[in-house]
């Protein structure tokens, strides 16, 4: 998923990443040059729907203006990272 809007320097990846952890989702998401979240992620589509909601209101302070969704093949991670 690409999140835009004021997504970077509020905290988000963080965020992100604990609410992916309580999902029980794999994954990894990471800060992008243009000033938006890059984030992939995979689990059990019930979970996968409720981290897209997340990922549409983010964190308090953030100000999330669209979220793009892709689909991808899994690739069998079960851990969730943040990456630089």
């Amino acid at each position: 998923m690409i999140v835009r809007g004021q997504v970077q320097g509020v905290g988000y990846r963080a965020a992100c990443s604990r609410q992916a952890k309580e999902l029980t989702l794999g994954g990894w998401v990471r800060n992008l040059s243009d000033g938006s979240v890059e984030l992939e992620v995979e689990g059990h589509p019930q979970q996968l729907a409720e981290m897209r909601l997340w990922c549409e209101r983010g964190p308090a302070g953030a100000m999330v203006n669209s979220v793009t969704a892709t689909p991808l093949p899994a690739t069998g991670a079960d851990w969730f990272e943040i990456r630089r």
